[in-house]
């Protein structure tokens, strides 16, 4: 993926730089640009017979629009910038675990995945061909190593016993599978290059969540998924069947994620981003006219939360209220005047979840009971995991029983869902991976957290895009005593994403650079003055 410049831009490259090779002749260009359209038309029908001998007719027709839809926004779509917005759309809209690209293989080849192996492949040869593009700071690179080195170290600790148990290739494919995972913040700061690109990107990622919302709303009144009928005008196959899950005396919404609690926390996140977008977004210019479409945004993600009837999405809502409350106590407050008018409509509006979500946390008793269900079965409440889980970690306290070592789903379960990211973290990594999941998740927060407060004080704009990526990561932190978060891919990207907008904020943000700037230029006063 190369950007490719326009006529204009040739023409006024050729003009600054009069050393520059001039334009081929007409002839010589008339000739190169009829052998790129016969070229494409060779290509094109190759396809198009690919297709239809070889494909299904739906399969074939999807394929067929998406190649005619590469063709005509070939410029746009063959750019960094083009595969950024594949990327979030992919993460967005297509739920992993669910569909597969038509592709015969020993594995399933999820969307993905492609789109992440593409772009790290074209982001490492752009490094290397390219003596324009350069690294990009990541900033957070020692608290992610510090994670992965957490699961790597657990495999050679428990490797007699893997081997074993036959659950050694299950240790290596769940550390590349992280590695596809972390790559996503890899990928995604490599390619915020631009202020316009990282305000965009925030941009389509809460119009997105917007989008989701809806559709989840809709999904809880009709009982049906949008997202999980993509194959009626993608080339995708389903890898497995519909969930179905009931709550509320209603139907819960999945949306584009693999549970409704996933739905509900991907969603959380993204609120604070569409509060900033409502005071410093680009559109629409008039402030009040963007204060109300951003709060209509809002409105439909919390909409798409309820429809996901979770409490765990009230307890993120409810960290990432009382952080606010405690960092900038008068937007706090502020939400809190809009918040208790909006609580009593919806109350009004749909009681039976108001119940289930709220009012149930004032039945300390019955809470309680109900984490205490069907212990020692699939599905037991995540307090009645909670005793023989701290049984199985002091057997096995440092280093667990391997990463991968749990599986949970399929013909091979060993292990039950335990809800509860950190619990499942120390049986399978023990101590030290605990330790590793503390530094991938608060590091990162803490440093965007200690910018916003010394080096950005005095620029909101970018002070405040780094609180909100501070809120929405505390708001999935604190989720992950409630969720296997891990394993539910799309709150996970959306988490590498931020960290990907934080450590731009710190590193290549006008804040920083101007920061940097200062720094060097007092340490070479100083030089001089020694000297």
């Amino acid at each position: 993926m190369t950007l490719l410049p326009s006529t204009e831009d040739t023409r006024d490259a050729t003009a600054a730089d009069p050393t520059r090779p001039a334009a081929a002749p007409d002839g010589e260009g008339t000739t190169l640009s009829i052998g790129r359209q016969v070229a494409a038309v060779v290509v094109l029908a190759a396809i198009a017979t690919v297709s239809v001998l070889f494909l299904p007719p739906i399969v074939a027709g999807g394929v067929m629009i998406g190649v005619a839809i590469l063709y005509l926004g070939r410029k746009a779509i063959f750019s960094f910038t083009g595969g950024l917005v594949i990327l979030v759309a992919i993460i967005m809209f297509i739920p992993v675990r669910r569909w597969s690209l038509p592709i015969p293989l020993d594995f399933a080849l999820e969307p993905y995945r492609v789109i992440l192996v593409l772009l790290v492949l074209v982001i490492l040869g752009a490094l290397l061909v390219d003596k324009k593009r350069t690294w990009q700071p990541v900033a957070f690179g020692w608290p992610i190593g510090i994670f992965f080195a957490s699961l790597v170290i657990s495999i050679p600790m428990n490797g007699t016993e893997l081997v074993q148990q036959g659950l050694a290739s299950d240790a290596v494919g769940a550390v590349v599978n992280y590695a596809i995972l972390l790559s996503t913040f890899y990928v995604v700061r490599q390619l915020l290059t631009k202020e316009t690109i990282v305000m965009g990107l925030v941009t389509g990622l809460v119009w997105c969540g917007t989008l989701v919302a809806f559709f989840a709303i809709v999904e809880r009144a009709t009982r049906v998924n949008i997202f999980l009928r993509l194959d009626s005008f993608l080339p995708l196959i389903a890898l497995r069947e519909e969930g179905e899950a009931f709550r509320a005396g209603g139907y819960r919404s999945y949306g584009s994620a693999q549970h409704p609690i996933a739905l509900s926390v991907m969603l959380c996140m993204l609120i604070p981003l569409a509060i900033y977008l409502a005071k410093y977004g680009k559109w629409p210019r008039n402030e009040l006219s963007r204060r109300i479409l951003y709060g209509i945004a809002t409105v439909f993600l919390l909409g798409g939360v309820l429809s996901a009837v979770s409490r765990t999405a009230v307890i993120v809502l409810a960290v990432m209220f009382i952080l606010t409350l405690i960092l900038r106590p008068w937007l706090g407050l502020l939400l809190l005047a809009f918040g208790l008018p909006a609580l009593v409509i919806g109350f009004l509006a749909v009681p039976k979840v108001f119940d289930t979500l709220l009012l149930s946390f004032l039945d300390v008793d019955g809470l309680i009971a109900s984490q205490q269900t069907s212990p020692g079965f699939r599905g037991a409440g995540r307090l009645a995991d909670l005793g023989p889980s701290l049984a199985l970690y002091v057997m096995r306290p440092f280093f667990g029983t391997g990463v991968g070592s749990r599986i949970v789903v399929g013909d091979d379960q060993n292990a039950y869902i335990l809800d509860n990211q950190i619990l499942g973290s120390m049986l399978e990594t023990g101590a030290v991976g605990v330790i590793g999941v503390a530094a991938l998740t608060l590091i990162p927060l803490i440093m965007i957290l200690r910018w916003t407060v010394t080096v950005a004080k005095h620029d909101p704009r970018f002070g405040f895009l780094g609180f909100a990526i501070v809120v929405s990561g505390a708001g999935y932190t604190a989720a992950l005593f409630f969720y296997d978060a891990f394993g539910f891919y799309q709150t996970f990207f959306v988490l590498c994403i931020l960290f990907a907008i934080g450590a731009w904020l710190i590193t290549s943000s006008p804040p920083a650079l101007r920061a940097r700037a200062e720094r060097e230029a007092g340490t070479l006063a100083v030089e001089r003055v020694a000297a």
